[in-house]
Protein backbone atom coordinates (compact mmCIF):
# COMPACT_ATOMS: atom_id res chain seq x y z
CA UNK A 1 0.00 0.00 0.00
CA UNK A 2 1.53 3.35 -1.20
CA UNK A 3 0.92 6.34 1.84
CA UNK A 4 1.21 10.25 1.24
CA UNK A 5 3.05 10.15 4.53
CA UNK A 6 4.34 7.79 6.72
CA UNK A 7 4.91 9.18 10.04
CA UNK A 8 7.79 7.47 12.50
CA UNK A 9 6.66 7.93 15.76
CA UNK A 10 3.24 8.11 18.08
CA UNK A 11 4.46 10.47 20.95
CA UNK A 12 2.34 14.04 21.14
CA UNK A 13 4.20 15.39 17.79
CA UNK A 14 3.98 12.58 15.42
CA UNK A 15 0.12 12.27 16.86
CA UNK A 16 -0.50 16.25 16.19
CA UNK A 17 1.26 16.03 12.81
CA UNK A 18 -0.84 13.02 11.96
CA UNK A 19 -4.22 14.80 12.86
CA UNK A 20 -3.14 17.60 10.91
CA UNK A 21 -2.10 15.98 7.87
CA UNK A 22 -4.92 14.23 7.76
CA UNK A 23 -7.80 16.00 8.17
CA UNK A 24 -5.67 18.24 5.32
CA UNK A 25 -6.84 15.09 3.43
CA UNK A 26 -3.31 13.29 3.36
CA UNK A 27 -3.30 9.73 3.36
CA UNK A 28 -1.62 8.73 6.55
CA UNK A 29 0.31 5.99 8.33
CA UNK A 30 1.87 6.75 11.95
CA UNK A 31 4.02 3.85 13.21
CA UNK A 32 6.05 3.21 16.30
CA UNK A 33 7.94 0.40 17.62
CA UNK A 34 6.19 0.49 20.79
CA UNK A 35 2.84 2.28 21.85
CA UNK A 36 0.91 5.38 21.62
CA UNK A 37 2.58 8.23 24.57
CA UNK A 38 4.88 4.84 24.95
CA UNK A 39 8.03 7.66 25.22
CA UNK A 40 8.85 10.96 26.33
CA UNK A 41 4.58 12.06 25.80
CA UNK A 42 3.97 9.95 29.22
CA UNK A 43 7.17 11.03 30.97
CA UNK A 44 6.78 14.84 31.35
CA UNK A 45 4.64 17.38 33.10
CA UNK A 46 2.38 18.54 29.83
CA UNK A 47 3.83 21.73 30.02
CA UNK A 48 2.15 24.55 27.49
CA UNK A 49 4.56 27.36 28.12
CA UNK A 50 6.00 30.87 26.98
CA UNK A 51 7.68 31.87 30.53
CA UNK A 52 10.53 29.86 29.90
CA UNK A 53 11.95 31.10 26.32
CA UNK A 54 13.54 34.09 25.51
CA UNK A 55 12.94 36.19 22.63
CA UNK A 56 13.52 34.46 18.92
CA UNK A 57 12.39 31.33 16.66
CA UNK A 58 11.74 29.19 19.57
CA UNK A 59 9.50 31.82 21.16
CA UNK A 60 7.66 33.15 18.25
CA UNK A 61 6.60 29.36 17.64
CA UNK A 62 5.87 28.99 21.35
CA UNK A 63 3.31 32.37 20.81
CA UNK A 64 1.50 30.71 18.40
CA UNK A 65 1.14 27.67 19.55
CA UNK A 66 -0.51 29.31 22.71
CA UNK A 67 -2.84 30.85 20.21
CA UNK A 68 -3.70 27.18 19.20
CA UNK A 69 -4.46 25.34 22.50
CA UNK A 70 -8.11 26.11 23.87
CA UNK A 71 -9.28 26.03 20.20
CA UNK A 72 -8.12 22.47 19.55
CA UNK A 73 -9.59 21.70 23.11
CA UNK A 74 -12.42 22.05 22.09
CA UNK A 75 -12.41 20.65 18.96
CA UNK A 76 -11.85 17.15 19.93
CA UNK A 77 -13.38 17.09 22.73
CA UNK A 78 -16.49 17.73 20.24
CA UNK A 79 -14.64 15.42 18.06
CA UNK A 80 -14.35 12.29 20.26
CA UNK A 81 -17.39 12.60 22.22
CA UNK A 82 -18.12 12.72 26.68
CA UNK A 83 -16.83 9.22 26.25
CA UNK A 84 -13.11 10.37 25.95
CA UNK A 85 -11.17 11.44 28.72
CA UNK A 86 -10.75 15.30 28.93
CA UNK A 87 -7.37 16.04 27.77
CA UNK A 88 -7.54 18.58 31.14
CA UNK A 89 -6.57 21.76 29.39
CA UNK A 90 -5.67 24.24 32.40
CA UNK A 91 -5.03 27.79 31.72
CA UNK A 92 -3.23 28.22 34.99
CA UNK A 93 -0.99 30.91 34.48
CA UNK A 94 2.62 30.70 35.77
CA UNK A 95 4.46 32.35 38.30
CA UNK A 96 8.14 32.45 38.21
CA UNK A 97 10.20 33.35 41.02
CA UNK A 98 13.76 34.54 41.94
CA UNK A 99 14.91 33.70 45.78
CA UNK A 100 18.63 35.75 45.86
CA UNK A 101 19.21 39.39 44.66
CA UNK A 102 21.24 38.06 41.78
CA UNK A 103 18.32 35.68 40.54
CA UNK A 104 15.91 38.52 40.95
CA UNK A 105 17.95 41.37 38.45
CA UNK A 106 18.18 38.12 35.90
CA UNK A 107 14.48 36.74 36.50
CA UNK A 108 13.48 40.91 36.02
CA UNK A 109 15.97 41.57 33.20
CA UNK A 110 14.56 38.18 31.24
CA UNK A 111 11.13 39.49 31.54
CA UNK A 112 11.72 42.64 30.05
CA UNK A 113 12.97 41.23 26.94
CA UNK A 114 10.27 39.44 26.55
CA UNK A 115 8.02 41.78 26.86
CA UNK A 116 9.94 43.61 24.10
CA UNK A 117 8.86 40.42 21.91
CA UNK A 118 5.54 40.23 23.07
CA UNK A 119 5.06 38.24 25.68
CA UNK A 120 3.02 38.73 28.56
CA UNK A 121 5.17 38.99 31.51
CA UNK A 122 4.00 41.00 34.98
CA UNK A 123 6.28 41.96 37.22
CA UNK A 124 4.75 41.52 41.08
CA UNK A 125 5.78 42.54 44.59
CA UNK A 126 6.16 40.32 47.30
CA UNK A 127 2.90 40.78 48.54
CA UNK A 128 0.85 40.01 45.17
CA UNK A 129 3.08 37.05 44.69
CA UNK A 130 2.12 35.76 47.86
CA UNK A 131 -1.95 36.70 46.69
CA UNK A 132 -1.63 34.58 43.80
CA UNK A 133 0.42 31.86 46.02
CA UNK A 134 -0.47 31.75 49.71
CA UNK A 135 1.62 29.10 50.79
CA UNK A 136 4.82 30.45 48.76
CA UNK A 137 7.97 30.69 51.63
CA UNK A 138 8.98 33.95 52.09
CA UNK A 139 11.95 36.32 51.39
CA UNK A 140 10.87 36.26 47.72
CA UNK A 141 13.06 38.64 45.68
CA UNK A 142 11.35 39.24 42.78
CA UNK A 143 8.19 37.50 41.17
CA UNK A 144 6.82 37.66 37.43
CA UNK A 145 3.32 36.21 36.40
CA UNK A 146 2.89 34.74 33.09
CA UNK A 147 -1.25 34.76 32.38
CA UNK A 148 -0.35 32.62 29.30
CA UNK A 149 0.95 29.75 30.28
CA UNK A 150 -1.14 26.38 30.64
CA UNK A 151 -0.74 22.72 31.28
CA UNK A 152 -2.24 19.22 29.94
CA UNK A 153 -2.42 15.83 30.34
CA UNK A 154 0.21 14.99 28.71
CA UNK A 155 -0.71 11.16 27.65
CA UNK A 156 -4.30 11.82 27.14
CA UNK A 157 -3.34 15.21 24.89
CA UNK A 158 -1.21 12.54 22.52
CA UNK A 159 -3.79 9.83 22.60
CA UNK A 160 -6.70 12.33 21.69
CA UNK A 161 -4.50 13.69 18.75
CA UNK A 162 -4.24 10.11 17.23
CA UNK A 163 -7.59 8.97 18.15
CA UNK A 164 -8.52 12.16 16.04
CA UNK A 165 -6.28 11.31 13.50
CA UNK A 166 -7.74 7.59 12.95
CA UNK A 167 -11.30 9.60 12.63
CA UNK A 168 -9.78 11.44 9.62
CA UNK A 169 -8.77 8.01 8.40
CA UNK A 170 -5.19 7.98 9.95
CA UNK A 171 -3.61 4.57 10.48
CA UNK A 172 -1.71 3.31 13.35
CA UNK A 173 0.63 0.20 13.22
CA UNK A 174 2.08 0.01 17.15
CA UNK A 175 4.85 -2.58 18.42
CA UNK A 176 5.98 -2.06 14.56
CA UNK A 177 10.10 -1.10 14.50
CA UNK A 178 11.27 0.53 11.43
CA UNK A 179 14.12 -1.06 10.60
CA UNK A 180 15.75 0.48 7.13
CA UNK A 181 14.76 2.95 4.50
CA UNK A 182 13.24 2.17 0.61
CA UNK A 183 15.43 4.17 -1.50
CA UNK A 184 14.31 4.58 -5.57
CA UNK A 185 16.90 4.75 -8.11
CA UNK A 186 17.71 7.95 -7.43
CA UNK A 187 18.34 7.72 -3.86
CA UNK A 188 14.86 9.33 -2.88
CA UNK A 189 13.06 7.91 0.74
CA UNK A 190 10.33 6.06 -0.82
CA UNK A 191 9.05 4.12 1.86
CA UNK A 192 10.48 2.09 5.13
CA UNK A 193 11.26 -1.54 6.10
CA UNK A 194 9.33 -2.75 9.35
CA UNK A 195 9.69 -5.80 11.13
CA UNK A 196 5.52 -6.51 9.33
CA UNK A 197 6.97 -5.87 6.33
CA UNK A 198 7.20 -2.71 3.61
CA UNK A 199 5.63 0.66 3.77
CA UNK A 200 5.93 3.05 1.13
CA UNK A 201 4.93 6.28 1.15
CA UNK A 202 6.08 9.76 -1.11
CA UNK A 203 7.23 11.07 2.14
CA UNK A 204 8.22 9.95 5.20
CA UNK A 205 8.30 12.53 8.46
CA UNK A 206 10.88 11.40 11.34
CA UNK A 207 9.09 12.25 14.74
CA UNK A 208 10.32 9.97 17.29
CA UNK A 209 11.71 12.90 20.10
CA UNK A 210 14.75 12.02 21.57
CA UNK A 211 14.74 8.50 19.73
CA UNK A 212 14.86 10.51 15.90
CA UNK A 213 18.87 10.57 15.74
CA UNK A 214 18.45 6.60 15.58
CA UNK A 215 15.43 6.59 13.40
CA UNK A 216 17.87 8.87 11.36
CA UNK A 217 20.93 6.87 11.33
CA UNK A 218 18.40 4.12 10.63
CA UNK A 219 17.29 5.47 7.56
CA UNK A 220 20.83 6.55 6.07
CA UNK A 221 21.08 10.15 7.49
CA UNK A 222 23.10 12.07 10.60
CA UNK A 223 20.54 14.01 12.95
CA UNK A 224 21.98 15.23 16.00
CA UNK A 225 19.29 14.58 18.33
CA UNK A 226 20.75 13.64 21.99
CA UNK A 227 18.61 11.80 24.58
CA UNK A 228 18.71 14.52 27.93
CA UNK A 229 17.42 12.94 30.77
CA UNK A 230 14.77 14.35 33.19
CA UNK A 231 13.35 13.61 36.50
CA UNK A 232 9.80 13.99 38.39
CA UNK A 233 8.44 13.55 41.69
CA UNK A 234 4.76 13.07 42.28
CA UNK A 235 3.01 13.53 45.87
CA UNK A 236 -0.29 11.63 46.91
CA UNK A 237 -3.22 13.69 46.88
CA UNK A 238 -4.12 16.57 48.65
CA UNK A 239 -6.51 19.94 49.08
CA UNK A 240 -5.26 22.21 46.19
CA UNK A 241 -2.97 24.63 47.53
CA UNK A 242 -0.74 25.29 44.62
CA UNK A 243 -2.85 27.10 42.12
CA UNK A 244 -0.26 28.52 39.28
CA UNK A 245 2.74 26.37 37.28
CA UNK A 246 5.47 27.89 39.99
CA UNK A 247 9.00 28.06 39.47
CA UNK A 248 12.75 29.19 40.37
CA UNK A 249 14.03 31.46 38.02
CA UNK A 250 16.97 29.52 37.53
CA UNK A 251 14.64 26.80 35.23
CA UNK A 252 15.04 29.24 32.21
CA UNK A 253 18.81 29.07 32.75
CA UNK A 254 18.79 25.31 32.74
CA UNK A 255 16.74 24.79 29.89
CA UNK A 256 19.27 26.80 27.91
CA UNK A 257 21.96 25.75 28.88
CA UNK A 258 24.60 22.97 27.12
CA UNK A 259 25.98 21.19 30.25
CA UNK A 260 26.06 17.59 30.02
CA UNK A 261 26.40 17.34 34.16
CA UNK A 262 23.19 17.29 36.53
CA UNK A 263 21.35 20.81 36.83
CA UNK A 264 17.84 20.88 39.16
CA UNK A 265 15.49 23.34 39.71
CA UNK A 266 12.09 24.13 41.24
CA UNK A 267 9.02 23.40 38.67
CA UNK A 268 5.70 22.92 41.09
CA UNK A 269 2.51 22.75 40.04
CA UNK A 270 -0.73 20.84 40.87
CA UNK A 271 -2.78 18.27 39.18
CA UNK A 272 -6.20 17.92 37.97
CA UNK A 273 -5.93 14.75 40.07
CA UNK A 274 -5.14 16.46 43.15
CA UNK A 275 -1.25 15.31 43.32
CA UNK A 276 1.80 17.73 42.76
CA UNK A 277 4.12 17.47 40.31
CA UNK A 278 7.72 18.47 41.53
CA UNK A 279 10.69 18.86 39.59
CA UNK A 280 12.85 19.19 37.23
CA UNK A 281 15.88 17.85 36.25
CA UNK A 282 18.21 17.84 33.64
CA UNK A 283 20.78 15.73 32.49
CA UNK A 284 22.98 14.17 29.63
CA UNK A 285 23.34 10.53 30.13
CA UNK A 286 22.30 8.70 26.94
CA UNK A 287 19.49 6.32 27.41
CA UNK A 288 20.46 5.33 31.01
CA UNK A 289 16.92 5.16 32.38
CA UNK A 290 18.41 4.17 36.01
CA UNK A 291 17.14 5.71 38.88
CA UNK A 292 18.64 8.89 40.43
CA UNK A 293 18.79 9.73 43.84
CA UNK A 294 20.88 12.59 43.94
CA UNK A 295 18.61 14.35 41.23
CA UNK A 296 15.52 13.65 43.19
CA UNK A 297 16.50 14.45 46.23
CA UNK A 298 17.85 17.99 44.99
CA UNK A 299 14.65 18.62 43.13
CA UNK A 300 12.88 17.69 46.82
CA UNK A 301 15.08 19.89 48.59
CA UNK A 302 14.61 23.22 46.16
CA UNK A 303 10.69 22.63 45.98
CA UNK A 304 10.89 22.58 50.24
CA UNK A 305 12.34 26.25 49.55
CA UNK A 306 9.86 27.13 47.33
CA UNK A 307 6.28 25.53 49.11
CA UNK A 308 7.41 24.72 53.12
CA UNK A 309 4.55 22.30 53.43
CA UNK A 310 5.59 20.30 51.40
CA UNK A 311 7.78 18.93 53.73
CA UNK A 312 5.25 17.02 54.68
CA UNK A 313 3.79 15.94 51.80
CA UNK A 314 4.22 11.57 50.85
CA UNK A 315 6.09 11.18 47.49
CA UNK A 316 3.98 8.10 45.77
CA UNK A 317 6.08 7.71 42.92
CA UNK A 318 8.94 9.34 40.53
CA UNK A 319 9.71 9.03 36.84
CA UNK A 320 11.86 10.07 34.41
CA UNK A 321 12.08 10.25 30.71
CA UNK A 322 14.36 11.52 27.79
CA UNK A 323 13.79 15.19 26.21
CA UNK A 324 15.10 15.37 22.47
CA UNK A 325 17.98 18.23 22.80
CA UNK A 326 19.32 19.60 19.94
CA UNK A 327 22.70 21.58 19.96
CA UNK A 328 21.39 24.99 18.32
CA UNK A 329 18.12 24.68 21.25
CA UNK A 330 15.84 24.89 18.13
CA UNK A 331 13.79 21.62 16.52
CA UNK A 332 13.81 20.55 13.12
CA UNK A 333 10.81 20.79 11.18
CA UNK A 334 10.45 20.43 7.56
CA UNK A 335 12.31 18.75 4.49
CA UNK A 336 15.61 17.10 4.41
CA UNK A 337 17.53 18.57 1.65
CA UNK A 338 20.36 15.75 2.01
CA UNK A 339 17.51 13.09 1.03
CA UNK A 340 14.70 13.58 -1.06
CA UNK A 341 11.81 12.38 0.76
CA UNK A 342 12.69 12.63 4.30
CA UNK A 343 10.79 15.28 6.04
CA UNK A 344 11.51 15.90 10.36
CA UNK A 345 9.72 17.22 13.18
CA UNK A 346 12.04 16.87 15.87
CA UNK A 347 14.00 18.22 18.49
CA UNK A 348 11.62 19.98 21.05
CA UNK A 349 13.78 19.13 24.20
CA UNK A 350 11.19 19.83 27.26
CA UNK A 351 9.01 22.43 24.75
CA UNK A 352 7.46 19.56 22.61
CA UNK A 353 4.04 18.96 24.25
CA UNK A 354 3.31 22.73 23.85
CA UNK A 355 4.78 23.12 20.69
CA UNK A 356 3.06 20.11 19.06
CA UNK A 357 0.00 21.76 17.54
CA UNK A 358 2.27 24.61 16.20
CA UNK A 359 4.96 22.07 14.59
CA UNK A 360 1.89 19.79 12.81
CA UNK A 361 0.28 23.07 11.67
CA UNK A 362 4.28 24.24 10.43
CA UNK A 363 4.58 20.63 8.96
CA UNK A 364 1.30 20.56 7.02
CA UNK A 365 1.52 24.32 5.31
CA UNK A 366 5.10 23.04 3.97
CA UNK A 367 4.35 19.58 2.85
CA UNK A 368 0.85 21.00 0.95
CA UNK A 369 3.06 23.77 -0.19
CA UNK A 370 0.94 26.69 1.50
CA UNK A 371 1.48 30.11 2.91
CA UNK A 372 2.95 29.01 6.43
CA UNK A 373 1.61 30.28 9.61
CA UNK A 374 5.37 31.76 10.53
CA UNK A 375 8.63 31.87 9.14
CA UNK A 376 9.82 28.59 8.86
CA UNK A 377 13.77 28.71 7.49
CA UNK A 378 14.81 29.14 11.17
CA UNK A 379 13.23 25.39 11.89
CA UNK A 380 15.02 24.31 8.65
CA UNK A 381 17.23 21.40 8.76
CA UNK A 382 19.50 23.21 6.20
CA UNK A 383 19.67 26.30 8.61
CA UNK A 384 23.39 28.02 9.33
CA UNK A 385 23.19 27.16 12.94
CA UNK A 386 23.12 22.99 12.94
CA UNK A 387 25.04 22.87 9.27
CA UNK A 388 27.69 21.86 11.99
CA UNK A 389 26.51 19.25 13.66
CA UNK A 390 25.33 17.55 9.59
CA UNK A 391 28.69 15.77 9.26
CA UNK A 392 27.95 13.03 6.65
CA UNK A 393 27.90 9.83 7.76
CA UNK A 394 27.83 6.89 5.87
CA UNK A 395 25.00 3.97 6.75
CA UNK A 396 25.13 0.37 5.44
CA UNK A 397 22.40 -1.48 4.77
Amino acid sequence: MTNDVIIVGAGIIGAACARSLAAAGCDITVVDRGTTAGGTSSACEGNLLVSDKGPGHELVLAQYASTLWKAATADLTEQLGPQFPSVEYDAKGGLVVATTEAGARVLLDFAASQRAAGVDARVLDASTAHELEPDLAPGITAAVHYPDDAQVQPTIATEALIASARRYGARLLENTPVTGPILDSAGALVGVKTAAGDLRASRVLIAAGPWSGEVAALLGVHLPVRPRRGELLVTSRMPHRIFHKVYDADYVGAVGSDDSALQTSSVIESTAGGTVLIGSSRQQVGFDARLRVDALSEIAAKAIRLFPFLAGAAVIRSYGGFRPFMPDHLPVIGEDPRMPGLWHAAGHEGAGIGLSLATAELLTALMLKRPTPLDASPFSAARASLAPHLQAVAYAF
